[in-house]
């Protein structure tokens, strides 16, 4: 039997689908390693297919030495974006290891084997949390969409523009810092004004010894307030997934 297949479309979706792959290994919340790998091969070439109409008439010539460069560009564009992504949404991770940091739960930490690294018990919580109010609030979609859209502002016989990919690198790692200062601030004064009056009374009655009793009550004050701030968290992902999207649009120019 013989099999009539359109080399060109093919390599289009080929190509494209390098992109969404290595998008994929890198942009929360889809680089999970709750989602297997096979899964993630399957989802990059089904999310590239409705985009075959773009990539069609944009695919470079069949040498093969064209086609490994454009392969390469096409795996480095899409961790590019990915990453920028990343970024913004590691602001959660480290509001949650400044809590730990500050809180006394670092004495806590352990492997995490989703992410392959020493995980804090804060972080990795709004971690998760962040996870479940972006497929509830649908803003996975958004993400989604802002990426596909680099396939017609950036086809695959395009490259990057560099300049702008590291002005928002660094504005990102701004960003990010910002964030989580702004997520983790609040907290964190709570915590240095109770050890300031923990050593207060230290210095007041020595006896008491106030610093030992200040552990458990850290502890407490650590989980009632992050009580109280997860009803904030649905606002910071929305703002995150928001300037995550523009983010993405910016470097593809749309």
């Amino acid at each position: 039997m013989n099999w009539n297949v359109p080399v060109a479309e093919l390599l289009a979706i080929m190509l494209g689908a390098a992109r969404t792959g290595a998008w994929m290994i890198i942009c929360p919340p889809f680089n999970s390693r709750l989602i297997p790998g096979t899964i993630k091969v399957l989802l990059s070439i089904g999310l590239t297919l409705p985009m075959a109409p773009y990539l069609r008439s944009t695919i470079p010539s069949l040498e093969t030495a064209d086609i490994i460069a454009s392969a390469a560009l096409q795996v480095f564009i899409g961790a590019a974006l990915g990453f920028i992504t990343a970024l913004l949404f590691a602001a959660l991770q480290a509001a949650g290891d400044l809590l730990d940091l500050f809180g006394g739960f670092t004495l806590a930490m352990g492997y995490d084997p989703l992410s392959m690294n020493q995980s804090s018990v804060f972080g990795r919580f709004y971690n998760l949390v962040a996870a479940t109010l972006l497929f509830a609030t649908e803003g996975h979609q958004l993400i989604l969409r802002g990426f596909l859209q680099s396939f017609q502002t950036i086809p695959l016989n395009a490259g990057l523009n560099m300049s702008t990919f590291s002005q928002l690198l660094i504005e990102g790692i701004g960003e990010m810092f910002l964030a989580a200062l702004q997520i983790a601030g609040p907290l964190i004064a709570v915590l240095f004004l109770t050890d300031v009056a923990f050593g207060l009374l230290n210095r007041v009655a020595p006896a008491l010894n106030a610093f030992q009793l200040g552990f458990p009550a850290k502890i407490f004050l650590v989980l009632l307030l992050s009580g109280l701030a997860i009803t904030t968290l649905p606002a910071v992902v929305d703002t995150l997934v928001e300037k995550a999207v523009n983010a993405v649009l910016n470097l593809t120019g749309g």
